[in-house]
């Protein structure tokens, strides 16, 4: 009797040994594999992967499984929370939550991922500049400037090489507000940066980040100072390419050569009146420009954007107007975000041109008058920051 009495107390004491040592090893181990290094580990697609599978491995994991003590508990629950909030509000287009999931990003790559100074330009070409694309020195340009100016870099960029300006393109009788390749070629050459590794890491971080939960081409130029940006609204939609492929074969070699422009291409920025084409940019298929269509109208729950309700007007988290539009109502997928830059709406930076001093002093007085007083114009003639410019 007492040797089974010692038998069981043996049986159990081992019992109870080895779902402690199980319950330690879990809550020691690390959720990631090891990572098999080989020439691709390092491009940007292999490392968009490892960021999705990571954050989705954090934000699912079952924190009572891994036997934390209470006070540690606590704590993955509130940061596992800040995640979650954070990549369900970055969408929005809050630039909190967005600095929030970059710098995990950041951290993912340099601390497990092993990205170092020898492996970075797998992902970007830093070290070979001929390598680059336009996308990518477009990239760098805007992060250097925005370290400087902020949400100001766009407006700076535009206005130290005067890009606003009317010009001819080729193959085009008109001159037309637009941003060429070569002009960002040339910006890139004259600028000369001597980027750090931090500097790369976040170059390439960004880039993850606006194809995994940003806005694709578009995502940091839509938090800059600018009046607003748009995408799909011109170019050739895919259902005509796929009509046109049937009947003509020199027509579909000259879409091949991106001769002709196809509405994934088609980027326009609104800049002190002004509608841009930003021609070096493109979202490059029209899954990516439907994806950011129907990301960046959600804030605040309006609905769903489907084929009988084909358009939808909201407002993003920080106050822009945006509005999306999608077959079969419109040709095209497609969105316009209008930014309402009130706090500098200033009448001395709204009214240009010769005469505007009597200009401004006129609109003054009739304010003062209490004279009744219409706003009328063209789209993008900034009415509406004229009227928040002397309330």
């Amino acid at each position: 009797m007492i040797i089974n009495m010692i038998l069981i107390l043996l049986v159990l004491a081992g019992a109870g040994y080895l779902i402690m040592r199980n319950l330690k090893k879990k809550q020691d181990e690390k959720v990631e594999e090891k990572i098999q290094v080989d020439d691709k580990t390092y491009t940007l697609e292999m490392m968009t992967a490892f960021v999705k599978k990571r954050l989705d491995e954090i934000t699912k994991i079952n924190l009572y499984d891994i036997g934390l003590s209470e006070e540690e508990l606590k704590r993955r629950k509130n940061k596992k929370y800040e995640l979650k909030k954070a990549l369900k509000g970055c969408t929005y287009g809050d630039v909190n939550d967005k600095k929030y999931v970059k710098e995990l990003i950041y951290d993912l790559l340099s601390k497990e991922y092993g990205v170092t100074e020898l492996n970075i330009s797998k992902a970007i070409s830093f070290d070979v500049p001929s390598l680059l694309t336009v996308q990518d020195k477009f990239d760098i340009i805007l992060y250097m400037y925005k370290n400087e100016f902020g949400y100001e870099a766009l407006s700076e960029i535009i206005k130290k090489y005067n890009l606003d300006r009317l010009k001819y393109v080729s193959g085009e009788t008109k001159p037309s507000y637009v941003i060429t390749s070569e002009e960002i070629n040339d910006i890139f050459e004259k600028e000369n940066f001597v980027l750090t590794f931090q500097d790369k890491l976040n170059v390439v971080v960004q880039r993850i980040y606006q194809h995994y939960k940003g806005y694709s081409s578009i995502d940091e130029i839509r938090d800059m100072n600018i009046d607003g940006i748009s995408g799909g609204v011109s170019g050739l939609p895919e259902s005509f390419l796929s009509q046109v492929a049937q009947t003509d074969s020199d027509y579909l070699d000259q879409i091949a050569d991106h001769k002709v422009p196809r509405a994934c291409d088609s980027i326009w920025i609104m800049y002190r009146g002004k509608s841009i084409r930003l021609a070096f940019l493109s979202f490059g298929t029209e899954s990516e420009l439907k994806r950011v269509c129907q990301n960046i109208y959600k804030y605040n729950n309006p609905g769903q954007l489907s084929d009988t309700n084909g358009y939808k007007i909201n407002e993003m988290k920080d106050g822009s107007r945006v509005v999306v539009v999608r077959p079969s109502m419109s040709e095209t997928w497609a969105f316009f975000v209008r930014k309402f830059d009130v706090k500098r709406a200033a009448l001395e930076q709204i009214v240009h041109g010769p005469g505007k001093e009597e200009t401004i002093d006129l609109l003054k007085y009739l304010v003062k008058g209490a004279r009744i007083i219409s706003l009328t114009g063209e789209q993008g003639c900034r009415k509406n920051n004229n009227a928040y410019g002397y309330d």
